[in-house]
């Protein structure tokens, strides 16, 4: 449901790729499971619109998958456009994060509160550029498309592990991600749909109490951050520290809808 002019500069200058052209925004995960569908390979690259490859990357990132058949997915090395590195293979978040956007998000100017890194024997891969194997994306049924926008790579990643499959990075390949490019046309609306996506994720694989729990967590780290900043951005901050104040974690994920129109 582009409305950029994606589709239409896509067919001119690539006439022989297979374009699949949806009638309303359903979501990164939605959209991608109708991608995989319509594909045939056993290998599917996952690329957000502001990542690319380095030289042969994904020649790179395609051996390290076949050599690793055990491998549900896999994630190049994430650099910035001024080739600094960014984290691709991450700890699962906690109920004790406390707000900061997109690890690889433009916002990160955001003051940050930080807490020791808690200890993970399995992580996820951030998803601006995921391999993954077909056998193993069907078994667990694809991404969940509950989750509008953010934190649907996690949710994968923590199936994947659960049923039995590995999720690794492929330092040898090589990947340019921008970061940020999908919100920053409105920014506080999927800042929101990132914190909903936490709270959703916790709800669903820590239960409900460790969602509350994070609620109340982000709720107050929001609003701190409202205080330290300033103009438009503390305005926002305020708000959203308003909307996590006002239902319990479970009233705020089962009311939510997703926001078509921010993405």
């Amino acid at each position: 449901a582009s409305t950029d002019g994606t589709p239409a500069f896509t067919h001119k200058q690539f006439p022989h790729v297979d374009v699949l052209e949806l009638r309303e925004n359903i979501g990164y995960g939605a959209a991608c499971n109708q991608g995989i569908a319509r594909a045939s390979a056993e290998l599917v690259l996952l690329l957000n619109p502001d990542a690319w490859p380095v030289e042969d990357g994904i020649e790179r990132l395609l051996r390290c998958a076949q050599r690793q058949p055990g491998l549900g997915a896999v994630g190049p090395e994430l650099r910035a456009p001024d080739g600094a590195k960014q984290p691709s293979l991450v700890p699962f978040p906690t109920r004790w994060w406390l707000g900061r956007p997109a690890i690889t998000s433009a916002h990160s100017r955001i003051p940050l509160i930080r807490l020791p890194r808690l200890r993970s024997d399995s992580k996820f891969l951030v998803g601006a550029a995921l391999l993954v194997r077909r056998e193993a994306f069907e078994q667990i049924g694809g991404f969940d498309p509950s989750f509008f926008m953010f934190y649907e790579e996690v949710d994968l990643c923590w199936r994947l592990h659960e049923a039995g499959w590995g999720v690794a990075s492929c330092p040898e390949a090589k990947f340019i991600h921008v970061g940020g490019t999908s919100t920053g046309r409105n920014w506080a609306a999927m800042y929101r749909e990132q914190l909903l996506g936490h709270l959703r994720f916790l709800a669903k694989h820590r239960g409900s109490a460790d969602a509350e729990h994070a609620r109340r967590l982000l709720a107050r780290a929001v609003r701190m951050r409202a205080w330290a900043a300033s103009g438009k951005e503390a305005e926002a901050l305020r708000a959203t520290g308003g909307w996590l104040m006002s239902a319990d974690a479970m009233a705020l994920i089962g009311r939510s809808t997703p926001r078509r129109e921010s993405q």
